[in-house]
């Protein structure tokens, strides 16, 4: 039996720009969780619009769950956001790629704005790695998809550091500089 992989993505463009990749073993499980968080009016969890103490039982929820989280940092050593975007995708998909073990379905929170380019640059690396029999990404709205919740999370948390940073230290499994 081939094992799929789970990998939600977001971003955060507060201090440089950041891509946090959280992968998901059990997304019924972790869908569960995020919607229990949600509350009533709210489409979907966004720390940037959360109380700090409401911040804190989130990102605890978070740690709870059974995810694991890469950080790629890019910091503002790149000319332009979509030139460090690219770079942090080619870098994630050169460590899905790494992983070798069963299929990866990657979902990227959607900004219409970039679709077309990440469309193009993902359809080149996933070629270039040679992961696409086993690599299926698709853009999604953060309030279709409950789970772009936890890169969301993950990503502000690393750009606040800190204290915010050492709370999710528990899941983050590996924080990468990607330096042009």
């Amino acid at each position: 039996m081939v094992s799929t992989r789970y990998v939600y993505v977001d971003e955060s463009k507060r201090t440089g720009y950041v891509l946090a990749a959280t992968t998901v073993p059990d997304p019924e499980a972790a869908r569960r969780v995020i919607r229990s968080l949600i509350l009533p009016g709210q489409r979907r969890l966004h720390m940037k619009h959360e109380q700090p103490r409401r911040r804190r039982a989130i990102v605890s929820a978070l740690v709870a769950t059974p995810v694991e989280a890469t950080i790629y940092d890019a910091g503002r050593g790149y000319p332009t956001d979509l030139a460090a975007r690219e770079a942090c995708l080619r870098a994630l998909i050169e460590d899905l790629a790494k992983a070798d073990n069963g299929e990866v379905q990657l979902v990227i929170e959607q900004d219409d704005s970039l679709v077309r380019s990440d469309r193009h640059e993902l359809y080149r690396l996933v070629r270039q790695a040679g992961v696409t029999e086993i690599l299926e990404y698709r853009h999604r709205r953060a309030n279709e998809e409950p789970l772009l919740a936890l890169p969301d999370v993950v990503a502000w948390c690393w750009v606040r550091s800190g204290d915010w940073r050492r709370r999710i230290k528990p899941i983050l499994t590996a924080a990468r500089r990607i330096d042009p």
